[in-house]
């Protein structure tokens, strides 16, 4: 790679042994835990935007903030001492990562506008042929670090594409656009809107706001951290350290309601009903905004100011629906329009169905897309059978319900790191995690998954693939996935390895060992 020390300006090299897609959380967890390992690994990262940061640097929306306490969404190798906020702001997590990427050696490594256009496994040569935006390279080991929440879904509404006004998604939102004194239709009522609805309200000329499905909504119990208490922090690293241990702690336990006892939600459903009788003393308002669902089948959104704005004399609450949009205006089931100069789609992602699975292909040819048919499955949340030497981050059944999502990723991180010095050991080029072990592993998770809130709760949420499958949530303590990938386990796998090379070429065949 060249030694420019500008990430937009270097050139994609011929080969890399360790190729990393994405450099957000789940990327810079990778290449950090590998670089402490071995620093001189052999390792490139590319990232189709600007910079780092992933979704805290794409998502600027205003009222943008983490729904995890910060202490533990962040990096164990890496505390901050500095977080304002107990739940911290967009902007100061993406100021942290970057902060990362610099002490890290992680944009040393970092190729940025350098989008993934595909990944072919090479059954031959053992090798993944990359093709990228700037241009083409051969890659031992594929990370596909894009994430699950990177790609903005946009609802297909008739006559979107008449509208004569401004239209965006709330992940890449368009601060040219001035809402003051405007018409503001915003379709969604989700974790992003629940946060920038709040913003905006008071500075436009009206806001109507379509629901699809109310969500439960409990208290946000954030706080600011003052110069003091963050200088003990710096001074006392350990006070830091036991705070994110005992977070951690408190978190596991949500498991016990959401995954192994259900009916234990009732304590979380008294907080959240209790919190909106006294902020909703309207009770036809309160019947609209309820959901019918269970607390824990969708997403419990946090806000402190929410219901108060649903309540403003100039914003309207429609839970009939978005049917249509004409030229000036948005049109509700019923058939009634409402002219507005402004759309904001706070709609979600496509987490079940990642771009990035249309991109990798097998030695086939086959996409990891079309291998899922829309019900993602991997091994450990990491390894998919069939595409050797490919590891997911934040892979199918690893998101949460009650903890901090970068844990997961450290976790996974060890295991990559684990299977790589288990190749260089054991003199393979590459591992293939075996069918059986996979649906084994995926039978399980099903089991798991079976009883909890997610699977019963009555709620149609994106956690259920086409399939009507749970592929997305882990379905119990975050401690147990880190045991199952503290080693890579490489009996669960074949391995792969040249049996006839050159000095110019190590691998022209493959034999399975």
């Amino acid at each position: 790679m060249t030694t420019s020390l500008d990430p937009s300006t270097r050139e994609l090299p011929a080969h890399t042994d360790i190729l990393v897609v994405g450099s957000g959380f789940a990327g810079m967890g990778v290449v950090a835990r590998v670089l402490r390992q071995n620093p001189a690994a052999d390792i490139t990262v590319i990232e189709r935007a600007h910079d780092v940061g992933g979704t805290w640097r794409d998502n600027t929306y205003p009222g943008v903030a983490c729904d995890v306490p910060t202490s533990l969404y962040s990096f164990s190798f890496a505390p901050y001492a500095d977080w304002k906020h107990t739940f911290a702001r967009g902007p100061e997590i993406h100021e942290y990562l970057r902060g990362v990427a610099d002490r890290h050696g992680i944009r040393e490594r970092l190729i940025t506008g350098c989008a993934l256009v595909e990944a072919r496994w090479d059954d031959d040569r053992c090798r993944w042929q990359v093709t990228t935006e700037k241009g083409e390279c051969t890659a031992r080991v594929l990370v596909a670090a894009t994430g699950t929440l990177s790609t903005p879904k946009l609802p297909a509404v008739p006559g979107l594409d008449t509208f004569q006004g401004e239209t965006f998604h709330s992940a890449t939102w368009d601060h040219d656009v001035q809402l003051a004194g405007k018409r503001v239709a915003v379709v969604g009522t989700g974790a992003s809107a629940i946060q920038f609805v709040p913003e905006i309200a008071p500075i436009a000329d009206r806001t109507v706001v379509f629901q699809r499905t109310p969500a439960w909504v409990v208290p946000r119990a954030d706080r600011t951290r003052g110069p003091l208490e963050r200088a003990l922090y710096r001074r006392a690293p350990w006070t830091l350290k036991a705070q994110r241990g005992a977070i951690y702690a408190y978190r596991e336990m949500y498991v016990e309601m959401m995954a192994r006892r259900p009916k234990l939600l009732g304590a979380a459903h008294l907080v959240a009903t209790a919190f909106l009788r006294r902020k909703v003393r309207d009770r036809t308002l309160r019947e609209r905004i309820v959901p019918s669902y269970t607390i824990g089948c969708k997403r419990m959104l946090l806000s402190n100011d929410w219901y108060d704005t649903l309540q403003r004399p100039d914003v309207e609450l429609v839970d009939s629906g978005l049917t249509a949009v004409t030229p000036t205006g948005v049109v509700d089931r019923d058939g009634r329009e409402r002219e507005v100069d402004v759309i904001v789609f706070g709609t979600g992602f496509t987490p079940t169905e990642p771009p990035v699975a249309h991109l990798i292909r097998d030695g086939e040819g086959v996409t990891l897309a079309e291998r899922w048919q829309g019900s993602p499955r991997a091994y450990r949340g990491t390894t998919v059978a069939g595409f050797p030497n490919l590891f997911m981050m934040y892979g199918p059944n690893t998101n949460l319900g009650h903890s901090s999502i970068v844990y997961m990723l450290e976790s996974q991180s060890a295991y990559l790191e684990s299977a790589l010095r288990e190749m260089s050991d054991a003199g393979v080029d590459a591992v293939d995690v075996r069918p059986d072990a996979m649906d084994a592993w995926n039978a399980g998770l099903d089991r798991d998954l079976a009883g909890t809130v997610w699977n019963t709760g009555g709620c149609s949420s994106w956690y259920l693939d086409a399939s009507g499958r749970n592929s997305a949530m882990w379905p119990t303590f975050t401690w147990l996935f880190r045991r199952a990938t503290k080693n890579f386990d490489r009996e669960n796998y074949r391995t792969l390895r040249p049996v006839a090379a050159t000095q110019d070429d190590r691998a022209t065949e493959k034999v399975e060992a």
